[in-house]
């Protein structure tokens, strides 16, 4: 029975990891229909759960949380079954004051019609908007329903469902004309009672396993305590500049970017990243780089300031590491060099060559845009309650004065004027004025003073990027420092409690930087691939404080050790958030993200992937240092009986939040399906009294080093290969 569980454990996990694959190729609809919606694959699953159960009855499990814990799958299982044998999900179309009772579900591959047992009536559909953005906040549906004598009005937004006799409601889309709506019906009443019944025995049992004193991981603590007893390109000189302190005053305008009202500063900041690659120009500030391009275009336009990454186009046309905007337009050439490459990449030739060219492109744009003054959105106009954000080169709105007209479309050209003169204090009185023209016509759209001053803090100090170099080097000279303790046999305490003051500031550090995030966006920064990097690392860093703390106390080898992992693996995340996927931009999430269970969400997956990636590396070392590998196997069975707990409680809570959010608590999502295979692959090494070879140091660390591959295709993979409703996160 053993081997059959284990074959059909195996099984199911490379099926998932296949049909993932499938997915990317064939579509969402195909493997809904052919492999998750088949009935061999919850025949797969079915003979999994009756295999684990009769070898649960013969190995005669006595300890509840563990039968608990186990039983939890089952009625996880059971459910989904439940919700797939007798749910019913459909749609419904609302137009305003027409009332409804039809609604349509897909079956069988074909679209069908039913009947609502009442009748549903839009009074109104209203999208709310960030003030003075396009950005959405919110999708609202206003609705009357009416059930014989019965009448009742209630309102469905993102994240607000509303249930009537046993049909929730969810808003899903809308029409382009305002007018109509369409919201998703779910009918659900045996799977989720029983698949949340499934969920609150896991978060109980899973909490147990960790607080168990006759558990393992108890066990593995007093062991760690008695193990550490044992002592276990150069730019060019561009003289058309302003001076530092004017293009600062400048920066402290506000503008419309990104959908959102930031200082000018920010953009500035993006504009010379995307160019240059870096937050400044040589000697010359952001600021200094957008300004230059504003009022000394044709100077700037000589610069080398365009990046150049290695590849076939920069090879073929023999680019330099930075070039200037002027030497691609070149008359011999034909004019415009990168033109045919760029017209060919949007005709679908996507290859390595075409794609860098439209890249390129992309940056020369941003130029030519700001030369137009397209991007400076730094002029609001309020009216009948509503700001508008304009740029000198926009339509007016009709009910303007004509005086403030006149004023958005020759300031600049003033600037312009006074920037060439080289009257400089005259330039900043002009900035003052537009500051207060800012502030007297925005209405509600401008960011507090409290926000503002700490977007701009955020922007002077890069402290992430200052951090992933300081700890990557720390963490070589940490390691450096053990392998030197185990040489000589000695100890160097107070040469670590110094790196624990130096690891303590470096997490005050980016706990600040998280916090102005916070502060900045008004939410939690954990939203996208960037800030749960920096969350990712918060999270192990704590744990390192942790776990010093008590290591120091009986051994300072064990102490460094631990150190030193934790300033690799927070430098190798921070690292990893610079990488040209990771947008560190901050914007307005989309209206579903808006809900307090994702942060819960993804702050505790993002603990589960700290700890398990704290597991990679003893596994690692252990491997290279292998008569350390016993204590690193008891090391990495500390992190890895939590990592399983706030994983397994981040998946619940997230099925929690989809149902909450859109009908269904589990979707077949990439992300989803490969989080689940993380769980399975992980869950896997702590049955050591069914599978002994686990019980052996070396093979364990084997096993987490192959293991953890998995998450990183769940993180990475997922994000930039799979795709997925996730694959923004």
């Amino acid at each position: 029975m053993k081997k059959t569980c284990i074959a059909l454990y195996i099984t199911a996990i490379i099926t998932m990891a296949v049909i993932t694959i499938v997915e990317k190729y064939q579509g969402t609809g195909f493997v809904s229909t052919h492999c998750y919606g088949a009935w061999w694959f919850s025949l797969l699953w079915a003979m999994l759960a009756a295999a684990a159960i009769f070898y649960i009855i013969q190995q005669r499990m006595r300890r509840w949380w563990l039968i608990t814990l186990h039983a939890s799958f089952v009625l996880i299982l059971l459910g989904a079954l439940l919700t797939h044998l007798t749910s019913q999900r459909g749609v419904v179309h609302l137009r305003t004051g027409v009332p409804t009772n039809n609604y349509t579900i897909w079956e069988n591959g074909e679209i069908h019609e039913r009947i609502l047992p009442f009748t549903l009536t839009l009074n109104k559909f209203e999208m709310s908007l960030h003030p003075g953005t396009n950005a959405p906040a919110d999708y609202t549906s206003q609705v009357t329903l009416i059930d014989g004598d019965k009448q009742s009005d209630f309102v469905v937004s993102m994240n607000n469902i509303h249930s009537y006799r046993g049909i929730r409601f969810y808003q899903m889309s809308y029409d382009r004309d305002g007018l109509g709506t369409t919201l998703t019906t779910n009918h659900d009443p045996y799977g989720i009672p029983v698949t949340y019944t499934g969920y609150a025995l896991l978060f109980i049992s899973l909490i147990y396993m960790l607080i168990d004193p006759r558990g393992t991981f108890r066990r593995l603590l007093r062991m760690l305590s008695v193990l550490a007893l044992l002592q276990i390109a150069l730019p060019g000189n561009a003289q058309t500049t302003l001076p530092p302190t004017t293009a600062a005053k400048i920066g402290e305008l506000h503008i419309l970017y990104n959908d959102r009202i930031c200082p000018l500063q920010t953009y500035a900041l993006d504009f010379t990243k995307k160019l240059y690659g870096k937050s400044h120009y040589g000697p010359y500030t952001a600021e200094q780089v957008l300004t230059g391009f504003i009022f000394w275009g044709d100077e700037w336009c000589n610069e080398p300031i365009v990046r150049i990454k290695g590849g076939d186009l920069k090879h073929t046309l023999d680019l330099p590491d930075y070039a200037s905007v002027n030497s691609f337009f070149v008359p011999a050439m034909g004019g415009y060099i990168l033109g045919p490459y760029v017209e060919q990449y949007y005709q679908g030739n996507h290859d390595g060559f075409h794609k860098q060219a439209a890249q390129i492109d992309d940056r020369l744009n941003l130029i030519m845009q700001l030369r137009r003054g397209a991007p400076l959105k730094v002029f609001p106009w309020t009216s009948r309650k509503q700001t508008v954000w304009l740029a000198p080169t926009d339509a007016m709105p009709s009910d303007m004065p004509a005086d403030h007209q006149q004023y958005v479309a020759n300031v600049f050209t003033l600037l312009l004027q006074e920037a060439q003169a080289g009257n400089f204090a005259r330039m900043e009185e002009i900035v003052d004025k537009m500051l207060r023209y800012q502030q007297a016509n925005a209405g509600t759209t401008l960011p507090s003073e409290r926000v503002t001053a700490a977007e701009r803090l955020y922007n002077m100090l890069p402290l992430a990027t200052i951090l992933f170099m300081v700890n990557l080097t720390l963490g070589f000279l940490s390691f450096f420092l053990y392998l030197l303790q185990q040489r000589r046999n000695s100890h160097y305490l107070l040469l670590q409690r110094a790196q624990q003051g130096v690891f303590i500031l470096s997490w005050a550090a980016l706990s600040f930087t998280l916090a102005l995030r916070w502060v900045i966006c008004s939410r939690v920064p954990m939203s996208n691939g960037y800030e749960t990097m920096l969350v990712m690392a918060w999270f192990v860093m704590i744990v390192t404080l942790l776990l010093s703390a008590r290591s120091t106390s009986r051994s300072s080898q064990l102490g460094t050790l631990v150190l030193s992992f934790g300033f690799l693996l927070s430098g190798f995340f921070l690292l990893v958030s610079h990488i040209n996927q990771m947008d560190p931009q901050i914007t307005h999430v989309m209206p579903v993200l808006n809900s307090p269970l994702l942060s819960i969400h993804v702050s505790i997956i993002m603990m589960a992937y700290a700890l398990l990636s704290l597991t990679f590396i003893c596994a690692l070392v252990g491997l290279l240092l292998r008569r350390e590998a016993e204590q690193l196997a008891v090391l990495s069975r500390v992190f890895l009986y939590p990592a399983l707990t706030t994983l397994g409680l981040g998946i619940f809570i997230g099925a929690v939040w989809a149902n909450m959010s859109w009908g269904t608590y589990w979707s077949w999502d990439p992300k989803e399906t490969w989080a689940l295979i993380t769980l399975m692959t992980y869950a896997a090494v702590v049955h050591t009294q069914s599978l002994p070879l686990f019980r052996k140091p070396l093979v364990y660390h084997a096993y987490m080093l192959a293991a953890f591959l998995t998450l990183l295709m769940t993180y990475f993979g997922v994000n930039y290969f799979l795709g997925g409703m996730h694959s923004y996160a």
